[in-house]
C-alpha cells in the first residue's frame, strides 16, 4: 500500500527537495504552500503523514497542528525548525507531532523520520480496524439465533452492559459464555479497555494468587522482578474468569476482598493498589450445589451472581442451528476463499437432529472442516455425515457414549482407528464404513497422524 505524505511548506526550493527525495523512494507525495492551503486540501486528501515547516507565512506551524481536522487515526505530523525554535518544536510534540527535524535536514534524516511515522500510523490504523471487527463480532444483535431463550438472553445484556454489575453465566462446554462475556464488555463504556480471559481450571492452585495479584521483586524464590497480575493488568476493563468453579477456597475469600474493597497488594508489597474493573465470570457446574458441599463460599457466589445468564445446549435451541450454519458458512468462506452458498436438505435435516454434545463450538468445527474440504457450491450429506458421530454408529463399532464429558476429538480419532481395524487398513472402505467421502476421511486421518495401510 502506497504512503501518502504532504509536505506544506512556503519556500518553493524547500517543498521540491522534499518532493523530489520522499517521491524517489515510492511515497506518493503532494505539496501545499502554506498552512491554508494544506488545511483546505485536507478535506479531500487522507495523508499519513504530514511534513510541515514551524516558520512560515500566515498561520504557523503550531496553529496548523492544532488547527488538523479530527479523525479516528490522525496524520503522524513531523515538524520542521531552524535550530533558533527547537523550544517551539518541542512545544509541537507536546501538542501531538510524532517527531522534529532540524534545518539544514539531511535525507537519511528525513526518510528514517518519515518511516517511523508512516508505521505509528499503520499499526494506529490496524488497531482500528481490529477494535472495529471487534465491535462488530460481539455486537449484541448480531449474538445468532431465534429461540425465546437466546431471545431473552439478548434482552438481558441489552439491560446490563452498560452497568458494572457482575455477571454469571452457566452453561455446558460449548454453548457460547465466553462470547456472551465479550458482547457483555464491547457493549459496556469499558469497551476500549482491556478484556482479560482467565480459565481457572488452567491454574495450578500454587500459582493462582501470583497470576491473580503479581509479585514485588524477592516475594519468593525466582521472583526476580516486580510484574503486574491479571487484575492489575485488566485496570478499567473486564476480567473475565472462566471455569470459577473450579477456583481454590483460598483464592475465593481474596477475590471476595477485591469485590468488596476494590484493591489490592502485590505478594511480598506494601502498597495498596485501586482498582477499578468489571468482574463476570462462568461455569458448567451448579455452584448451589457446590455451595451445600462447602466447595465454593457462599458470599462470593452472591457477589459474583448479581445477575444470572443460563446458556442453553444447542439441542434445546433446534431451531437456531439453521441460522448458525449460514454463519459459520459466511464466515470460512471468507477464511478460507470458498464460495459454498447453499446446504442440501438432507444435510441440514442431519445437522438439525443431532444431539451435539460439544454444543455450538462442535458445530462450528464441523461446517469449517465441510467448508474447507467441500467440492462444490452446496455442503451435501456426504460433506457432513461422516463428522456427525451418532450412538448407532459408534455402538456398531464397539465405542461407549457417555452421556457427559464426550470428547469429541478423542471419540472422533477412535472413530477412524476402528474403522481402519475393521477394513483392513483399506481406506476407501473405511471412508465408506464411516458414511464420509473419500478426501475428506484422508483429511481427517492425516490431521491426528494415522496412515492407511492400503488405498483399495
Amino acid at each position: 500500500m502506497s504512503i501518502k505524505i504532504l509536505v506544506v511548506d512556503d519556500e518553493p526550493l524547500q517543498r521540491e527537495i522534499l518532493k523530489t527525495i520522499l517521491s524517489g523512494e515510492g511515497y506518493e507525495t503532494e505539496t501545499a504552500e502554506s498552512a491554508e492551503v494544506a488545511l483546505a486540501m485536507l478535506k479531500k486528501l487522507d495523508p499519513e503523514v504530514i511534513l510541515t515547516d514551524l516558520q512560515m507565512t500566515g498561520m504557523g506551524g503550531l496553529e496548523f497542528l492544532q488547527s488538523l481536522p479530527e479523525k479516528s487515526v490522525p496524520p503522524a505530523v513531523i515538524v520542521i525548525t531552524a535550530h533558533g525554535t527547537i523550544s517551539s518544536a518541542v512545544e509541537a510534540v507536546r501538542l501531538g507531532a510524532a517527531d522534529y527535524l532540524t534545518k539544514p535536514v539531511d535525507k537519511e534524516k528525513i526518510l528514517f523520520a518519515v518511516q517511523k511515522a508512516s508505521e505509528r500510523s499503520r499499526i494506529l490504523k490496524e488497531n482500528l480496524r481490529l477494535r472495529t471487527e471487534l465491535f462488530s463480532r460481539f455486537k449484541i444483535d448480531g449474538i445468532v439465533g431465534v429461540s425465546p431463550r437466546i431471545r431473552q438472553i439478548v434482552d438481558i445484556l441489552r439491560r446490563v452492559a452498560d452497568s458494572s454489575s457482575t455477571i454469571m453465566i452457566r452453561g455446558e462446554s460449548g454453548t457460547g459464555k465466553e462470547l456472551i462475556a465479550r458482547a457483555v464488555h464491547y457493549n459496556s463504556p469499558r469497551c476500549g479497555r482491556p478484556f482479560t480471559a482467565l480459565n481457572c481450571a488452567a491454574i495450578p492452585e500454587n500459582l493462582f494468587e501470583s497470576e491473580l495479584f503479581g509479585y514485588e521483586a524477592g516475594a519468593f524464590t525466582g521472583a526476580t522482578g516486580r510484574r503486574e497480575g491479571l487484575i492489575e493488568a485488566t485496570q478499567g476493563g473486564t476480567l473475565f474468569l472462566d471455569e470459577v468453579g473450579d477456583m481454590p477456597l483460598t483464592m475465593q475469600s481474596k477475590l471476595l476482598r477485591v469485590l468488596q474493597d476494590r484493591e489490592i497488594r502485590r505478594i511480598g508489597g506494601k502498597e495498596t493498589i485501586r482498582v477499578d474493573l468489571r468482574i463476570l465470570s462462568a461455569t458448567n457446574k451448579n455452584l448451589e450445589e457446590e455451595v451445600e458441599k462447602g466447595t465454593f463460599r457462599e458470599d462470593l457466589y452472591y457477589r459474583l451472581n448479581v445477575v444470572f445468564i443460563e446458556m442453553p445446549p444447542l439441542r434445546e435451541r433446534c431451531e437456531d442451528i439453521p441460522d448458525l450454519v449460514a454463519a459459520f458458512v459466511r464466515k470460512y468462506n471468507q477464511e478460507f476463499g470458498r464460495r459454498v452458498n447453499d446446504v442440501s436438505r438432507e444435510a441440514l435435516k442431519a445437522l438439525v437432529e443431532y444431539r451435539w454434545p460439544g454444543n455450538v463450538r462442535q458445530l462450528e468445527a464441523v461446517i469449517e472442516r465441510s467448508v474447507l474440504l467441500s467440492d462444490g457450491g452446496t455442503l451435501t450429506l456426504d460433506d457432513i455425515g461422516g463428522l456427525l458421530v451418532g450412538r448407532k454408529t459408534i455402538n456398531s463399532l464397539g465405542i461407549d457414549l457417555p452421556e457427559e464429558g464426550l470428547n469429541f476429538e478423542e471419540l472422533e480419532k477412535d472413530l477412524l482407528q476402528k474403522a481402519l481395524q475393521r477394513t483392513g487398513g483399506v481406506a476407501s472402505k473405511a471412508a465408506k464404513l464411516l458414511k464420509m467421502s473419500y478426501k475428506t476421511f484422508l483429511y481427517r486421518i492425516e490431521k491426528f497422524g494415522l496412515k492407511a495401510e492400503k488405498d483399495e
